[in-house]
């Protein structure tokens, strides 16, 4: 995703009015930006929703402050496009169709990014530290907010349960006041299947693995790293550090939350995409670069993972 060169708002500064149909608080885009809303209806004292839908015609920033007295835990879904954020202090977020990403602050100051004429929709669940106490007990939730500043808690494609269950939750059947209920109850339908792998027991890992799985864990990724050009077939990779191909994909799948293939594509794409953007290189030359034979296959896997093409990238 490009960086944001088109207008900056404050979020103070976009028009909110009360939505009596829908029971919402709707903050509009400003009619020479773009066309879009965010609907923020309050769930529970310590649970909001926000849907967002935006299709803006430049490039655009939303500058944001959030201070709370209460740390914020925030799941957001990605439904169509991608978004970015980028924290004052140099942190990026970046919000992508089909995947749930997890975030944690006491305090939040930085800038939204939308490029133009690509529509994004997404839905977000703020929680407060006492509903995640509440829910998943106070150790639990504690773990989430010991380092402050804005943590990245996780990032992983939507499991199919909390996507049902957020199409449910933005049908135009569960708008207005008798709807609330409805709506709540998707939304724990949402945060049940989206934070279970978050706070999985960790006793229940700890039994399954033991140290020296960790280490095997790391040595097959460093291998991946080291060799993502020509790397070995997982049956090769497996041998080489001293396991089965079974065992490999469940410690990858433990570790890494991803399988084998998956970890060499982001090694793949982030090594493409860190190419195109140092030195503008051709999109062959970036292809050939992390063993693509064909130009076309990369440019589409570059697509799926980050949502723009190379060529956008090496231009900017």
């Amino acid at each position: 995703m490009r960086a944001t060169r088109g207008w900056s708002i404050r979020a103070d500064d976009l028009p909110a009015h009360f939505e009596r149909q829908y029971h919402c608080l709707r903050q509009a885009l400003p009619d020479d930006v773009g066309v879009g809303r965010s609907d923020i209806v309050q769930l529970d004292q310590d649970l909001t929703c926000i849907e967002t839908r935006y299709t803006v015609t430049r490039d655009l920033a939303i500058l944001s402050q959030i201070e709370s007295q209460e740390p914020r835990l925030v799941v957001t879904l990605g439904l169509q496009g991608q978004s970015r954020f980028i924290g004052d202090r140099g942190d990026e977020v970046v919000f992508n169709e089909g995947y749930t990403t997890i975030t944690a602050f006491n305090s939040s100051l930085g800038e939204r990014q939308y490029e133009s004429a690509r529509p994004v929709t997404q839905l977000r669940l703020a929680l407060g530290k006492p509903w995640l106490e509440r829910y998943f007990g106070e150790s639990k939730a504690e773990r989430l907010f010991s380092k402050g500043g804005l943590l990245i808690a996780s990032h992983r494609p939507t499991a199919p349960p909390g996507l049902i269950a957020a199409h449910q939750l933005l049908s135009p059947t569960t708008r207005g006041e008798s709807g609330t209920l409805f709506r709540h109850a998707q939304a724990l339908s949402i945060l049940a299947s989206e934070l279970a792998p978050l706070f999985a027991d960790e006793r229940q890992g700890s039994a399954r693995f033991n140290p020296q799985d960790k280490i095997i864990a790391a040595r097959a990724r460093d291998i991946l790293c080291a060799e993502f050009r020509t790397p070995p077939s997982v049956e090769a990779l497996s041998r080489r550090v001293g396991t089965n191909q079974f065992k490999l994909k469940q410690l990858f799948r433990h570790y890494f939350n991803d399988t084998p293939y998956g970890v060499l594509l982001a090694i793949r794409m982030d090594k493409a995409y860190q190419l195109l953007k140092s030195s503008r290189c051709h999109v062959g030359v970036a292809a050939d670069f992390v063993g693509y034979r064909h130009a076309s296959n990369f440019s589409a896997a570059f697509i799926k993972h980050f949502g723009v093409s190379p060529k956008s990238v090496a231009k900017h």
